[in-house]
């Protein structure tokens, strides 16, 4: 177990005020639609939603911007839109955030990705996918290029939030795996199956226990299977270090010079896991980008998505409740 003092707590959150992180990745538009249930269609045996009230936010890659700026630290964040009326919302709610838009990139032969999701009693009954999957065009690989390379010396870090959607191709990964690490700034993954094994060299590597099993080809069903998997990612993909969330069971962190530590979930009930993976990659860059070492930013990771899952929704998480779990759960008193 990672414990904390109270003064070390202090010192990494107050360096997450310096912190200042590009994401870059399939940027969403996430809608709610909230209501409840009180009878089955006499047309399916489908429930009737009653709708009470109807939200949206910022999702995807957005979503990690929005655990950034929780934080206290400082997104850029770098995707592409629809020229439609999505897009357009999606633009208004990040002026409402006060995000700087300049990174967003609108492309006419697009939709701009939307998930909306049904909820009803607190419960998840439905979501419902507008998208397109094709990847982007040189013309936009480039143009995110010249942002990054627009702010490198302003950065502390980058992250690649990738969600299969088009945006992360294979030759943009590797160029701004190699912009970073010509300029020496710190460069972590959220994957998804098909460019897993292209993020070589990166500086944390996050993927999850099923994203791992689809990728390998094996389940993952001992803590022999756990060890024998990281192992092999972490030589395919020579990344310092492999973060594998592996949801009730917590988190399994791989070093490059072969430490191995388990870190027990902290999730006290689980309301809905959405956005978790999002809260997890958020938090173990902005500390390890404010200089807290990569156990104490992967503790951190695991307390903040313990902290998200008990809310319905997608959600960012909340710095001072992370502040004061860390540290009550040091004492031994959460």
């Amino acid at each position: 177990m990672i414990r904390f003092t109270e003064e070390r707590l202090n010192d990494i959150f107050k360096n997450f005020e310096r912190v200042k992180v590009a994401v870059i990745g399939d940027v969403m538009l996430d809608r709610y639609i909230w209501g409840s249930v009180n009878r089955v269609s006499p047309e399916a045996p489908v429930p009737v939603i009653e709708v009470e009230g109807e939200d949206a936010k910022l999702g995807g890659a957005g979503n990690v911007a929005n655990n950034i700026k929780s934080l206290g630290a400082f997104p850029l964040l770098i995707g592409v839109v629809g020229d439609d009326r999505e897009g357009e919302t999606l633009f208004e709610l990040m002026k409402q955030e006060g995000f700087n838009t300049g990174g967003i990139i609108i492309d006419k032969t697009r939709p701009t990705t939307v998930k909306t999701r049904v909820i009803a009693h607190s419960q998840h009954v439905v979501r419902i996918d507008k998208e397109s999957k094709e990847p982007i065009n040189y013309t936009i690989q480039e143009r995110i290029k010249e942002i990054i390379l627009q702010n490198i010396h302003d950065l502390n870090a980058i992250i690649i939030e990738d969600y299969n959607k088009g945006v992360v191709v294979r030759n943009l990964i590797y160029d701004l795996i190699e912009i970073a690490n010509k300029y020496d700034v710190l460069i972590t993954v959220d994957p998804k199956f098909d460019n897993f094994f292209e993020f070589k060299n990166v500086t944390v590597f996050k993927p999850n226990r099923k994203e791992v099993e689809d990728v390998l080809g094996r389940k993952l069903d001992t803590e022999e299977k756990i060890i024998e998997a990281g192992r092999v990612i972490l030589e395919r993909l020579r990344c310092r270090y492999l973060l594998l969330t592996r949801g009730e069971k917590g988190m399994t962190l791989f070093t490059r010079d072969g430490e191995i530590t388990h870190i027990p979930t902290k999730a006290k009930k689980v309301a809905d896991v959405s956005g978790a993976g999002d809260t997890v990659i958020s938090t173990i860059t902005v500390a390890l980008a404010g200089g807290a070492n990569i156990v104490e930013s992967a503790a951190l990771a695991n307390y903040a998505a313990g902290i998200v899952v008990e809310e319905v929704g997608v959600v960012p998480v909340n710095k001072e409740k992370l502040f004061k779990v860390a540290l009550l759960d040091s004492k031994g008193e959460w």
